[in-house]
C-alpha cells in the first residue's frame, strides 16, 4: 500500500510540474428541466481537437492552455449547447441542457463532436437509452431494461421467460449487476419473467462486455451498471402506470429547491387479490420500492442516500410457500479537493436471501439462506492536462455467506434443526489507470488491479482422503479457524488495455485486453440460474475464476452520427471455472468441496450491429456467431463439451417509429439457434433400479428460437391547460404465435389416453413451452411539474 501512494504522490508532482502554465474547466452539466446529473455528456474543443465526458456524476474536468475558446455540450436527445470562455485562470461552470422537445428554433453546429461509438477509446459497451426502451414492446406491458440488454450483441439468453443472460461465453453468475453501485445478486421476479429494475427510476444504464475499466472487478464476463435519478429539484411531478399484471408509481420533487431533492417509488404485481377475491389458496406476487434523497451541499461537496427493496411471495395451498429478495443501501460523498481532483466515497450494504417453508403440523419446516456483503469504496479522477486522466481506487468488501438453515416449525415436526456452517471473506481491490491521448489518431487506455481475497473463519475446514471422491467422502482430518483467522489467500493482478486508432473523423479501429477475477461462485447444476442456488466464496478448495479476453473491432458512422455501425471479434480464455460431478448432492450437503469440478472453458466469436439514433426511426440490428467450450475433468469423461449456455447465431432487431405526436409503433425480434441440452439414450437395470443411460454431456440441441413483438403507444392530443397527461401502451409478445420451446423432458411413453405404452421400459422427450400469444394494455400518466 505504500508503495502504491509513494508511485501515486511522484505521478502528482511530475504530472503538476509539467502543466503550470495551463488552466482547468470543470462544472456539472444537468437538465434544465429537473437538474438531474447527465452521464455521458461530451465536453469538446473544437479548436483544440480535445475533449471530455462528464463521469457518473455528471461531473467533468478538462486542462488546457489559457485562451478562448469555443466549447460545445453535446448529448442524445438534448439541444448542442455552445459556450464561449475566456480561460485565464482555473475556471467552474456548472451547464444546464435542454431536451429537444423544448428546443423553439434548429441549431446548426458548424464543427460537431466526434461520436462516442468512433472517438472513444472504450469498445464492447452499450448503454441503454430509456427514451427509446420505453417504445418498445414489453411483456405485459412491463419495460425492462434486462430484456433490452438480452438484445444487445454478444449477449445470450437462456430462453424464454427469464432475465438469465450469458455474455460472451461467460455464465449466468459471471455478470456484476450494480444498482447505484450495490450488488443485486437475482436481478429477476416471477422466476426471470421481469427483472428488479423500475424503469420509472432510472437514469442510465450501461453494459461492459469487453474493454473493461480498471474501477470494475468481481466477475468474469461483463458489468452492468444501473444509476437511479437524483430527482426534479426543481418542481414535483408524479409518474405512474397500471397494466395487465403490475401497476407502479413514483414521487419526486424538490425538498430544498435547486439544493436537495428526492424520489420514492413503489410496483407491485396484484394477481394475489384477484386470486384472493375467487377464494384461491394460491398466491403470488412481487413488489419493488426505490428510494433516493440527494443534497448539493455546495459545489465542491454533494451527498446521496439511495435504497432498493424487492421480494417475491408463493404460496400454494395454503401450506407450502417461499420467497426471495433483494436489498440494498448506498451512502455516497462527491468532494472536489480542487479543479481537477475528484472523489466519490461509497458505503454500500446489500443483502440477498431466500425462504422455503411448509406449515404442517407433522412435516412443518422453514429453509433460510443469505448473502450479505458490506463494501467501502474510494474512487477518485485527476485531469492532468488534455492528453491524460488518471483514474485510481481502493475498494473493500466483506462477506458474509449462510448457504442454508432448516428448523421445524413446530415441536411435533420430524425434522430436525440443521444449520451449514457461515463462510467469510475479504475482498480487497487496488487499481490505477490512465486514458492518454497520444495523438489526434492514437488513444490509449491503461491500467492494473490489484486483487487480493481473504477467506477467513469462524471455519472447520474437512481434509478428505480423495477431495474428488464424492461417494465415499472420507474425512481424515478437520482444520479448526477462530474469527479472522486467514483460511486461504488469493493473489492476483488484473491488467487493462484499451487502444483506438482513428482513420479520419468517421471511422476507427479499436483492440482491448482484459483479465477479470471472480472469487464468489454459484453454486447451480442446470442452464438458468434460480433464487436457490447458493453462493460460496473461493476457499482451500475452490479456486478463484480467472478470464483474460482480447477483442478488436472496426468501427464507423454515416449520416452525421446518425448510423453507428461495428464489428467486433474476441476470444476470452477462462481458468477454474466451477461445474458439478453427475448426480451432484448440493443442498444441505457438509461435504460439498467434493462435489465440484473446476476445469477450463473458451469461447470465441463476432459480433455486428447497426445502431440508428436519430429521426422519426430508431433502433438497433444486431448478430452473433459466438463458440463456447468446457473441458473440466472428471465431467463428461474429461471429454471438452458445448457450454449450456453456447447458442451459435443469434439475430436481433428492435425498432420506433414515431409517426405523429400522437402515434408510435415498435417492433422487436429475436432469433436464436437451439441451446444444448443433455438428454438419457436408454436404460439399464441395477437391482431394482433402472436409471437413465446418459453419454455425453450437451450432445443435443433444442429447436431454433425466434418470437416477434409489436407494440402501439398512442399519446393523446395535448392540453395545455392540463397538468398531467396520458399514454396508452397496446403490446402484443409473441405475435405470430410461435411455440418456442423451454426445456425438454423424458418420460416413460403413454399413448394419447395416458396409458404406458408396452412394458414402460420405452422413453419419450416431451418439449415444453411458456407463452404463447399474449396482448397486455397499459395506462400511463404524468402529472407535471406542480
Amino acid at each position: 500500500m505504500l508503495r502504491y501512494l509513494l508511485v501515486l504522490t511522484f505521478l502528482f508532482q511530475f504530472f503538476t510540474a509539467q502543466s503550470q502554465e495551463k488552466v482547468t474547466l470543470n462544472g456539472y452539466v444537468r437538465d434544465a428541466g429537473n437538474g438531474e446529473e447527465l452521464i455521458g455528456v461530451t465536453v469538446f474543443i473544437p479548436s483544440l481537437k480535445a475533449g471530455t465526458v462528464t463521469n457518473d456524476y455528471g461531473f467533468y474536468a478538462i486542462t488546457v492552455p489559457k485562451g478562448t475558446y469555443d466549447i460545445q455540450y453535446s448529448f442524445v436527445g438534448y439541444k448542442i449547447e455552445n459556450v464561449k470562455l475566456e480561460l485565464n485562470g482555473n475556471t467552474s461552470r456548472n451547464i444546464e441542457l435542454s431536451t429537444e422537445a423544448e428546443q423553439m428554433d434548429e441549431v446548426v453546429i458548424e464543427a460537431k463532436p466526434l461520436d462516442e461509438n468512433v472517438a472513444s477509446v472504450q469498445m464492447s459497451k452499450n448503454t441503454v437509452n430509456m427514451t427509446q426502451v420505453k417504445k418498445l414492446p414489453a411483456l405485459f406491458g412491463e419495460v425492462d431494461i434486462i430484456k433490452n440488454i438480452q438484445m444487445m450483441p454478444g449477449v445470450i439468453t437462456a430462453g424464454e421467460g427469464t432475465s438469465a443472460f450469458f455474455v460472451r461465453g461467460g455464465s449466468g453468475d459471471q455478470n456484476l449487476i450494480l444498482i447505484d453501485e450495490a450488488p443485486v445478486y437475482d436481478p429477476s421476479h416471477l422466476f426471470g419473467l421481469f427483472s428488479v429494475f423500475n424503469a420509472d427510476v432510472i437514469k442510465d444504464s450501461e453494459i461492459y462486455r469487453g474493454g473493461i475499466p480498471a474501477r470494475y472487478g468481481g466477475r468474469l464476463s461483463s458489468i452492468v451498471d444501473v444509476r437511479t435519478k437524483d430527482g426534479n429539484n426543481k418542481c414535483y411531478e408524479v409518474n405512474g402506470g397500471i397494466g395487465t399484471l403490475a401497476s407502479r408509481v413514483a414521487i419526486e420533487g424538490p425538498i430544498v429547491k435547486d439544493k436537495s431533492s428526492f424520489i420514492v417509488s413503489g410496483r407491485r404485481s396484484y394477481a394475489d387479490l384477484f386470486l384472493r377475491a375467487a377464494g384461491e389458496d394460491n398466491i403470488v406476487y412481487f413488489y419493488d420500492i426505490n428510494a433516493k434523497v440527494n443534497l448539493k451541499y455546495n459545489n465542491n461537496n454533494r451527498f446521496f442516500l439511495s435504497f432498493y427493496n424487492g421480494r417475491d411471495v408463493f404460496k400454494f395451498g395454503g401450506d407450502f410457500g417461499f420467497n426471495w429478495g433483494n436489498m440494498t443501501g448506498t451512502f455516497r460523498w462527491n468532494h472536489l479537493f480542487n479543479d481537477r481532483l475528484f472523489m466519490n466515497t461509497s458505503l454500500i450494504a446489500s443483502n440477498f436471501d431466500y425462504k422455503l417453508g411448509l406449515d404442517d403440523a407433522i412435516s412443518g419446516f422453514e429453509w433460510t439462506s443469505n448473502l450479505q456483503e458490506l463494501s467501502l469504496k474510494n474512487d477518485l479522477s485527476y485531469a492532468l492536462n488534455t492528453k491524460n486522466e488518471l483514474s485510481f481506487g481502493y475498494h473493500l468488501t466483506g462477506r458474509s455467506f449462510s448457504p442454508g438453515h432448516i428448523q421445524p416449525t413446530s415441536g411435533s415436526s420430524f425434522f430436525s434443526e440443521l444449520k451449514l456452517e457461515k463462510m467469510y471473506a475479504l475482498d480487497h481491490g487496488i487499481y490505477v489507470s490512465n486514458q492518454q491521448k497520444v495523438s489526434d489518431k492514437f488513444m490509449l487506455d491503461y491500467g492494473l488491479r490489484l486483487s487480493v481475497f481473504q477467506n477467513v473463519g469462524t471455519a472447520d475446514v474437512y481434509l478428505y482422503r480423495d477431495p474428488k471422491d464424492n461417494v465415499q467422502q472420507d474425512r481424515t482430518d478437520t482444520l479448526h479457524y477462530d474469527a479472522w483467522q486467514t483460511i486461504k489467500t488469493y493473489v492476483n493482478l488484473e491488467p487493462r488495455l484499451g487502444i483506438r486508432y482513428a482513420l479520419d473523423e468517421k471511422q476507427s479501429i479499436k483492440v482491448s485486453y482484459n483479465r477479470m477475477v471472480q472469487n464468489t461462485h454459484l453454486l447451480a447444476s442446470g442452464t438458468v440460474p434460480v433464487p436457490f442456488n447458493t453462493w460460496n466464496p473461493s476457499s482451500y478448495y475452490l479456486k478463484p475464476q480467472l478470464a483474460d479476453q482480447i477483442a478488436g473491432g472496426y468501427f464507423r458512422n454515416f449520416n452525421n452520427n446518425m448510423y453507428e455501425f461495428s464489428i467486433e471479434g474476441y476470444y476470452k480464455d477462462f481458468k477454474n471455472v466451477t461445474d458439478f460431478a453427475d448426480n451432484a448432492q448440493l443442498f444441505f450437503n457438509d461435504d460439498l468441496s467434493t462435489e465440484f469440478r473446476q476445469g477450463d472453458s473458451w469461447s470465441y466469436g463476432a459480433e455486428l450491429m447497426l445502431n440508428k439514433k436519430q429521426g422519426k426511426l430508431i433502433g438497433m440490428a444486431t448478430y452473433t456467431w459466438s463458440k463456447t467450450m468446457r473441458e473440466i475433468p472428471g465431467v463428461n469423461q474429461g471429454k471438452e463439451f458445448p457450454a449450456n449456455h453456447d447458442r451459435r447465431n443469434v439475430v436481433n432487431i428492435q425498432a420506433s417509429y414515431d409517426l405523429n405526436e400522437k402515434w408510435t409503433f415498435g417492433a422487436a425480434f429475436t432469433y436464436s439457434t437451439g441451446r444444448p441440452i443433455t438428454l438419457p439414450e436408454g436404460k439399464y437395470e441395477f437391482g431394482t433400479y433402472n436409471p437413465d443411460h446418459i453419454t455425453d454431456r450437451n450432445r443435443y440441441r433444442l429447436p431454433d428460437f425466434h418470437r416477434l413483438d409489436l407494440s402501439v403507444t398512442l399519446n393523446p392530443r395535448k392540453n395545455l391547460s392540463r397538468k398531467w397527461k396520458g399514454q396508452w401502451v397496446f403490446s402484443v409478445y409473441n405475435a405470430y404465435n410461435r411455440q418456442n420451446p423451454f426445456t425438454v423432458y423424458t418420460r416413460t411413453k403413454e399413448d394419447d389416453d395416458g396409458n404406458v405404452v408396452g412394458d414402460g421400459t420405452e422413453k419419450e422427450a416431451r418439449l415444453i413451452y411458456l407463452f404463447p400469444i399474449l396482448p397486455s394494455v397499459t395506462y400511463n400518466i404524468k402529472f407535471n411539474c406542480f
